[in-house]
């Protein structure tokens, strides 16, 4: 049996594990290890066990997730982002639909300091939720925007998805941090433009607030300071190469730490949380890298990898509608289950094949998280919308979905845009 066909079986089993409620990671180390033990040898198997994961996780570099992971948590356990809130509120609530533009803003700025979706959509729908409905907005609306803003916790820097992706496809942090900043802030823009544009069609979406002066406006500017400070500090520096991804990392945490202790904010029991929810995430985003690596070991010495990027090489198409149809599996398989797993699980074949074509590997990179952050307002594993329809168990949960859908019209202008001037992307790490 040729190492290809084996390969096939071993992504066959791979999904049936994961069918039968196997965690990803899981199914990954198990199929690699097996894979390995059949096409090398049982030491080459043993030995990617201990010599290969120990040389990657005795590497400073993966250190950069908990710190990142625990500067988010800081931020949101403690309250931080209220002030962001409130500040955003005082300029856009008086517009029609200018709550949700709100949180679109907000979303966008803990995006800057968070680095996750779901983090981002539960900071957001617990502050954001019950003033929406007290100024008589749609609840479906309400609680679509909040599950659409959190997407932007993993597009914009800095994200747990753009590290592990980084890890994957060995290219710098601090790059794909640099190249995902103007996409995200289109996205969050596209956002803005969806929001207006639906509450100018439907007013009793969104209805209009209170008039508020400019006194008060100028007032909250502060409300945005911690923010500003936090993300001027810990990615300014990174961009400005003050410090490296790892020191940016334990800068963010250590400044979130000491602007909660100015507001007042920071005490022994969200501390606690924080590290609880910190050590929780770090270990799920871990084990999941642990399982990827084992898995890409038996991959690519299968060469399975290397015969799809050859076979899509040869094929008389352009290499264009390659890319649209990899970039379709990628919305298919994040709608059918957690994005980040099958990132982790479909790089190592797909990466190989769009380099081969011919793309800039950190635009592929990326346009991968943008994919990848649509597969949270996707039915069935959509994540923000599960977290929102948590925080408003009174708002169906296919209605969320339903709302949410929108604004993936805002994902597709954004790719298409992206795909026809990649300089977007690659012009700013060049």
């Amino acid at each position: 049996m040729s190492p290809v066909t084996l390969a096939l079986i071993g992504l066959v089993v791979l999904f049936l594990l994961m069918f039968l409620r196997m965690p990803i990671s899981f199914s990954m180390l198990i199929v690699g290890f097996l894979g390995l033990l059949v096409v090398a040898s049982p030491k080459a198997a043993f030995n990617v066990l201990t010599a290969d994961l120990w040389n990657q996780f005795s590497s400073y570099t993966m250190s950069v997730i908990p710190l990142y992971i625990l500067m988010g948590e800081i931020v949101f356990r403690t309250g931080v982002n209220e002030s962001l809130f409130n500040a955003a509120y005082k300029w856009l609530g008086r517009l029609k639909g200018g709550m949700a533009a709100t949180v679109v803003l907000a979303s966008t700025g803990f995006a800057a300091i968070c680095g996750s979706n779901s983090a981002t959509a539960a900071a957001m729908g617990t502050m954001a939720l019950p003033e929406l409905k007290k100024y008589r907005y749609d609840q479906t609306f309400s609680a679509a925007t909040v599950a659409a803003g959190g997407t932007l916790g993993v597009i914009i820097p800095p994200s747990t998805v753009l590290i592990v992706i980084a890890l994957q496809t060995e290219q710098s942090v601090r790059q794909l941090f640099v190249a995902s900043v103007i996409p995200g802030l289109l996205l969050a823009l596209l956002f803005l433009g969806t929001v207006f544009f639906l509450c100018q069609r439907n007013p009793e979406l969104g209805p209009d607030g209170p008039r508020v002066s400019l006194k008060e406006k100028l007032s909250s500017l502060p409300g945005f300071v911690p923010s500003l400070l936090l993300f001027a500090f810990v990615i300014g520096g990174l961009f400005l190469g003050w410090f490296t991804p790892t020191e940016s990392g334990a800068f963010g945490a250590f400044g979130a730490m000491l602007i909660s202790l100015a507001m007042r904010k920071l005490n022994a029991e969200n501390l606690k949380a924080a590290l609880f929810g910190t050590l929780k995430s770090s270990t799920m985003v871990i084990t999941l890298v642990i399982g990827a690596m084992v898995f890409g070991r038996f991959l690519a010495i299968t060469r399975l990898p290397y015969e799809v990027a050859s076979w899509a090489s040869s094929l008389q198409v352009p290499p264009v509608l390659i890319l649209v149809a990899i970039l379709l599996v990628y919305l298919i398989g994040g709608a059918l289950m957690d994005a980040l797993g099958f990132l982790i699980i479909s790089i190592p074949i797909f990466y190989p094949t769009v380099i081969s074509l011919g793309y800039d590997p950190i635009w592929f990179a990326v346009v991968l998280c943008i994919v990848t952050s649509a597969g949270a307002i996707t039915p069935p594993v959509g994540v923000t919308v599960f977290v929102v329809k948590g925080l408003s168990p009174e708002v169906p949960l296919m209605s969320i979905f339903k709302g949410a859908s929108v604004f993936l019209i805002s994902y597709a202008v954004l790719l298409s845009l992206l795909v026809a001037f990649p300089q977007i992307i690659t012009s700013v790490v060049r």
